[in-house]
């Protein structure tokens, strides 16, 4: 498997999580989104994904895309250490918990929205911050309140084993943390992270520890 990443991109954080934790090898291919204008908008990387976003999984010369499909493909071919519960209620569950961050939070603080802030609406950098920090904190509040609601919440976002939810919020809170965004209001989540943080499938994914790393 071939997995088009770069290290600070959320989604590509995400199934680097979920194949650590399945124990899945790979090979990355770093694509720099801010050099040369983005290496994802350049022919090379049109051709494996024309959507030009991160990341794409390569398998045997078939191309997926979207982190959560990825992530669910991984799930059905390879279901050593299942990132979904057996039963639909916990499956829907987490699927929930995982679109919170990536559909309703992640869209409106993604690079090439804020890209577009300031080279087309002209928004300073300033305002864009704001902007980010807003929707990041928005997103964090949504995912409390589930968390802390729930008795199916465990050691981590659903009972005592990482899940498709966890792969989704450690990169979620990387990106608070990286803009300084509180995060005393949302204990739930900060005790998650620290739980994920003691594992050595999510220590190999952090950005840090990416060949592509800067």
């Amino acid at each position: 498997m071939k997995l088009y990443t770069y290290f600070r991109s959320s989604a590509a954080y995400r199934v680097r999580i979920a194949l650590n934790l399945k124990g899945i090898g790979y090979d990355a291919v770093p694509v720099h989104l801010l050099r040369n204008g983005g290496e994802q908008h350049h022919a090379a990387y049109r051709a494996v994904n024309p959507g030009e976003l991160l990341p794409a999984l390569d398998v045997d010369g078939t191309v997926l895309t979207q982190s959560l499909a990825i992530v669910e493909y991984l799930e059905e071919t390879h279901p050593f250490m299942p990132l979904l519960p057996q039963d639909a209620l916990g499956r829907a569950r987490v699927r929930a918990l995982a679109q919170t961050i990536a559909c309703d939070t992640h869209p409106l603080t993604n690079l090439r929205v804020l890209q577009h802030l300031k080279a087309e609406l002209g928004v300073s950098e300033e305002a864009k911050t704001t902007w980010y920090r807003h929707w990041l904190a928005e997103g964090m509040r949504m995912l409390e309140a589930q968390l802390a609601d729930s008795a199916d919440t465990g050691r981590f976002c659903h009972g005592d084993t990482p899940t498709l939810a966890d792969c989704c919020l450690v990169p979620q809170v990387f990106n608070a943390n990286r803009f300084g965004v509180d995060l005393a209001p949302y204990p739930t989540i900060a005790a998650i992270d620290a739980a994920c943080a003691g594992i050595e499938a999510f220590q190999a994914a952090h950005p840090a520890r990416q060949p592509d790393a800067e």
